[in-house]
């Protein structure tokens, strides 16, 4: 603990000592005291990826978070899954800047993005991309979504083919992207559930490199440390604090169309729902009965696509988590790059 000095000074008086405030000395105190405290703060941290930041209006009351990674070439638009935002891209998105012009949406509700009612269920979520291909002036551009963002792809790709040169499904091959009736229902493929890794501890949320960690060791990958700051709010310490809320979560498949025809050049990136390197050895029967039947329900969808769509392009990564852009991100690149670069 540090002493606090006795501040004196001798009276005129000499058979007299009395006690007064030094004002140097007291200023030489605080900063002693002070600075310490301001050195254990956590340091601010700043995204260290290479995109711009912008928010694009969308109608009168409603603004989206648009990140642009530059790049030369044709426009090439990245739409996030269910419950993550343009930021999920920060590592992927960079590798593609050699051959596209990248974007990212973060769609409404979710992230910095501003939110509003839904106006015409699913479609309401396609309307906003067009409105910010509009915005951007960007003619002809790639959609690429993952997840959910596979809905808005068929939105967008199956009403308006003429504004778009072609869509890219990463592992977005569900009932809400493609519906001809002989698909798995999305009751089929929850009634099967997921398989969730163990959570992560008390010492794995000390910062969110531990979180960044954390997944390495359970999942094989990582997501970037913006979009898991998206997600996860922080604590004055600097911790890892609870989860974020979204508003547009609960709307996410509301009023979710069926699309059976999909005109525009597309090609799906299927993968087999692995649940990362925890669940790669384990001998629990449930699991293993949940990966199989996932993989089964998986196996009918892309078939399906495939036999209703032949011009359609449909490939399967053994191996590959959900989020295939990150586990299988050579895959993945590669299947784009040739199937991209064959447009016109």
């Amino acid at each position: 603990m540090m002493e606090i000095p006795e501040i004196v000074s001798v009276a005129a008086d000499r058979n007299h000592r009395r006690w007064s405030p030094d004002p140097v000395a007291i200023s030489t105190l605080l900063v002693a005291l002070v600075v310490p405290l301001r050195s254990q703060q956590p340091a601010a941290w700043k995204d260290a990826s290479s995109h711009v930041r912008q928010f694009v209006p969308v109608g009168q009351e409603l603004q989206l978070e648009v990140l642009d990674w530059g790049g030369t070439g044709r426009p090439l638009v990245l739409l996030a899954g269910g419950g993550n935002t343009a930021h999920v891209f920060d590592d992927f998105a960079p590798k593609l800047t050699g051959d596209f012009h990248v974007y990212g949406i973060t769609r409404r509700g979710f992230g910095e993005s501003g939110f509003a009612l839904l106006t015409s269920g699913s479609d309401t979520f396609g309307d906003d991309v067009l409105a910010v291909l509009d915005a951007l002036k960007l003619e002809r551009p790639v959609l690429v979504g993952h997840s959910i963002g596979g809905q808005e792809l068929s939105s967008v790709g199956t009403r308006h083919s003429n504004r778009v040169a072609a869509l890219v499904y990463l592992d977005a091959a569900y009932p809400y992207a493609f519906d001809n009736g002989k698909v798995p229902t999305m009751k089929e493929m929850s009634d099967v559930g997921f398989p969730q890794p163990p959570p992560p501890t008390e010492a794995d949320l000390a910062t969110f490199d531990g979180l960044r960690r954390y997944y390495t060791r359970v999942l094989g990958f990582t997501y970037p440390e913006a979009e898991l700051r998206q997600q996860r709010s922080t604590t004055p310490e600097g911790r890892v604090g609870p989860a974020r809320s979204s508003p547009g979560g609960r709307f996410l498949t509301a009023g979710m169309k069926q699309y059976a025809q999909i005109p525009t050049p597309a090609l799906f990136l299927v993968s087999s729902q692995s649940p990362g390197r925890w669940a790669e050895t384990s001998t629990d029967p449930v699991i293993r009965g949940q990966i199989a039947a996932l993989n089964a329900l998986q196996e009918r969808q892309a078939k399906s696509i495939e036999d209703a769509l032949p011009n359609t392009r449909v490939v399967k990564l053994p191996g590959a988590n959900h989020y295939v852009f990150l586990s299988n991100e050579a895959d993945v690149l590669r299947e784009m790059r040739a199937f991209l670069g064959r447009l016109r």
